[in-house]
């Protein structure tokens, strides 16, 4: 098997820093990007992100294999099917000491998928009432570009001089959906 066919080494150290969280009795913890392929209950994802309890205690049937993680858990008493792509685990780690192991983002047509996502995750009510419902699919997520600038400092003012130099006019005011 040359280079190019051999497997991802994530699902192995996934598996391996869990058998040391368990081992050790630490409370191991998935840190996930999500979008439309992994099946979580959105009402908690945050900024395009999860963490998940995958300790003995907070799981039933949890099978970690190479493509998929899958799990029940209960989220506000209510039983929910877990399932991640390896691909968008982006760390597993001790709650009680932060000691674990970090990946790379998914990677999507060459962009990595922390950089399409943003932080923003839209959500129709429609979508968020499944979810709530506790649907057997994960409803779908909608992922946008923020074109809001993410600093604190407000925009620059139109220039109200015309280009030639000129007598100034007026600023003008444009509608933004």
């Amino acid at each position: 098997m040359s280079q190019l066919e051999s497997s991802s080494t994530r699902p192995y150290l996934i598996r391996a820093i869990y058998e040391w969280c368990t081992d050790n009795g630490y409370t191991p913890h998935l840190a996930v990007v999500v979008d439309q392929t992994v099946q979580v209950p959105l009402e908690y994802v945050n900024n395009g992100e999860i963490v998940l309890n995958v300790g003995f205690d907070a799981t039933s049937g949890l099978d970690m294999g190479n493509d998929y993680i899958r799990f029940q858990a209960r989220f506000a008493g209510v039983v929910r099917e877990i399932i991640v792509p390896v691909d968008h685990v982006i760390a597993i780690y001790a709650r009680e000491n932060g000691q674990g192991m970090a990946f790379p983002p998914p990677v999507i047509a060459g962009e990595p998928l922390s950089d399409m996502v943003d932080g923003s995750v839209l959500l129709s009510e429609r979508d968020m009432q499944g979810s709530i419902a506790g649907r057997d699919s994960a409803p779908a997520l909608h992922l946008i570009e923020d074109e809001a600038s993410t600093d604190d400092e407000p925009p620059e003012p139109p220039s109200t001089t015309p280009e030639g130099g000129g007598k100034s006019k007026k600023p003008a005011l444009r509608i933004v959906k």
